[in-house]
């Protein structure tokens, strides 16, 4: 089974109406990802790509019996729309909108204290479970079913991957975005530990980048949890200058801390394995695996 979705999983889309929504919705509907409604104030009744649209989350949930929603909403009112999706219940929100500001972040978390909403994002592309569900802007031409799990903070990286984990004859459990961000929602720590109590994942791949301490953290849950299932990290960003921010906000490094050598250090210590190359991930997990049956 899939992690965070499955076939019971009912999607809204908060800006649904928006021309880069309108795309990605429909890919998803494709797919198979069963969308059932969008939400866009002062449009609510109208109807979009056949599907109806709400003006308010808690009007679209009481309505369609969505679970899960998707926020494709501009920066300066993503925030907004991620509270009024927590604050209308809705277990699975997922933030793919980039740019979000920083202090806005701090407020959506306080936000999500003492709730039942998981969120994933900003700045995601998403999640993927294949053959079952689709959430966001990740590829799925590469996908196919299978017993790997994989989080990653890297877009680019993750399309790689998944292709690279298919080509191995491996395929994903489910692919999850956690997003480029200093302050998101899941994090990668969180995500081992679903994986491992899942009993279809048989294996887990964490793509981590420089910035932050999310690997950091990873490390730690998987010291104290000591999962039977194999775990292989790649690491990004070992020749990254010092104190230049590489790429997105959440990729940098300061004198002490959010190096790749010193994520590296932590998730070896931990006992991951660590691939040296993006281009060695999927054959080390194979490898791993092939250890662990026999």
């Amino acid at each position: 089974m899939a992690i965070l979705v499955g076939r019971e999983t009912r999607v809204i889309c908060q800006g649904m109406t928006g021309r880069a929504a309108t795309f990605h919705v429909g890919r998803m509907l494709n797919y198979g990802t069963n969308i059932v409604g969008g939400v866009t104030p002062g449009k609510g009744g109208s109807r979009h790509l056949d599907l109806p649209v709400f003006d308010t989350v808690a009007e679209a949930v009481v309505a369609t019996g969505a679970n899960a929603s998707l926020v494709f909403v501009p920066p300066d009112r993503a925030a907004a729309a991620m509270i009024e999706a927590i604050r209308a219940g809705v277990p699975l929100v997922v933030c793919v909108t980039e740019r979000v500001p920083l202090i806005d972040m701090v407020r959506v978390r306080q936000a999500l204290d003492g709730t039942r909403t998981r969120l994933i994002g900003p700045n995601s592309q998403g999640l993927l479970a294949p053959n079952v569900a689709q959430l966001g802007v990740m590829a799925t031409t590469s996908a196919r079913k299978g017993g790997i799990g994989i989080a990653s903070r890297s877009a680019s990286l993750t399309s790689e991957i998944v292709a690279q984990v298919t080509r191995a004859g491996l395929g994903q459990s489910t692919t999850v975005g956690i997003g480029g961000d200093p302050v998101h929602g899941l994090t990668l720590a969180e995500c081992v530990e679903l994986f491992e109590d899942d009993g279809e994942t048989d294996g887990i791949v964490l793509i981590g980048e420089i910035g932050g301490s999310d690997e950091e953290q990873a490390a730690q849950t998987i010291a104290r949890l000591r999962p039977r299932k194999p775990i292989v990290a790649l690491v990004a960003g070992r020749h990254a200058p010092r104190l230049r921010r590489m790429g997105h906000a959440g990729a940098f490094t300061s004198e002490r801390t959010g190096s790749a050598h010193h994520k590296i250090e932590a998730l070896l210590a931990a006992g991951v394995l660590i691939a040296p190359n993006a281009h060695n991930v999927g054959e080390l997990m194979r490898e791993a695996l092939r250890s662990v049956r026999n």
